[in-house]
């Protein structure tokens, strides 16, 4: 059985809808911290069990029959993410899993000033020694984020932030595609190289990219890091987190999330899909 985690997420969700169409629903079980969220999955014949990697003992009974397990990466950063992520991968060893994949990230290093891409880069290290075949999907920088650091330009006409560098901005629904056919071909891939989409561009390229969409342009301007955490201090974020926003344009200056690669669509088969009908 292929077990998917975190299946009531954006990216897990359409793994699993993607596997739908390559394998009987009765060969696919969904790993989640809310079974009653995931009527969607049962309604369609595909096993139901609550899973949570915060409670590594109720992994055993949501692991239960794996073949494969797909460990899909948590919100969470530092000592806690790893922690769970460990968890994910200690349950899925014990349930006799042959192959374990991960949903890591094109800028996995444990030097990065993104927090989220030291948790990454440990999360691999402890995958690589669980003894088991694995896959680490290495997946570009999600192009919905690249809507989330708009804020609220198209109220404004502006979007501030700090300077920046191309990000080879990816597809949701392409990485879930590309999971699915990493999970139903059933080869360990290893490391994977980055899983991008085609094009990488900066916020003055996304910037244009919605202008076009929308018929309304949109002015970049560039304001010192510590000028974007204040903001986002000041706007209620916790310190934690206005520090790793800041972080992630550090890690962008340093050409952490670029170039884009053709892999992903080699694996796909097929064209990514564009930045602007991902941001649609």
């Amino acid at each position: 059985m292929i077990i998917i985690t975190g299946a009531n997420g954006l990216l897990g969700r359409r793994v699993v809808e993607n596997l739908l169409r390559r394998v009987p629903a009765t060969d696919i079980g969904v790993s989640v911290r809310d079974p009653a969220a995931a009527g969607w999955a049962a309604e369609r014949d595909v096993r139901v069990r609550r899973g949570d990697f915060a409670d590594p003992a109720s992994l055993d009974y949501a692991f239960e029959d794996a073949t494969q397990v797909l460990v899909v990466s948590v919100d969470s950063t530092g000592d806690e993410a790893v922690r769970r992520h460990r968890a994910a991968i200690d349950a899925a060893v014990r349930s006799g899993a042959e192959h374990i994949l991960y949903t890591s990230h094109m800028g996995a290093n444990p030097d990065s000033a993104f927090t989220p891409m030291p948790d990454h880069a440990v999360t691999e290290t402890i995958l690589q020694q669980a003894g088991v075949p694995f896959t680490v999907l290495r997946n570009g920088f999600y192009a919905a984020s690249a809507a989330q650091l708009l804020g609220n330009a198209l109220e404004t006409g502006k979007i501030i932030a700090p300077q920046d560098a191309p990000v080879a901005w990816t597809a949701h629904a392409d990485l879930a595609e590309a999971a699915a056919i990493a999970l139903t071909d059933g080869r360990p891939l290893g490391i994977t190289p980055p899983l991008t989409g085609a094009d990488a561009t900066d916020l003055t390229g996304v910037a244009a990219v919605v202008a076009a969409r929308t018929g309304r342009p949109l002015e970049r301007i560039a304001i010192p890091d510590k000028d974007y955490r204040d903001n986002l201090l000041a706007h209620g974020l916790p310190e934690h987190l206005a520090d790793m926003f800041t972080g992630l344009f550090t890690a962008i200056r340093n050409n952490e999330f670029a170039p884009a690669t053709s892999d992903l669509a080699e694996i796909l088969g097929r064209e990514t899909t564009p930045l602007a009908a991902a941001l649609s």
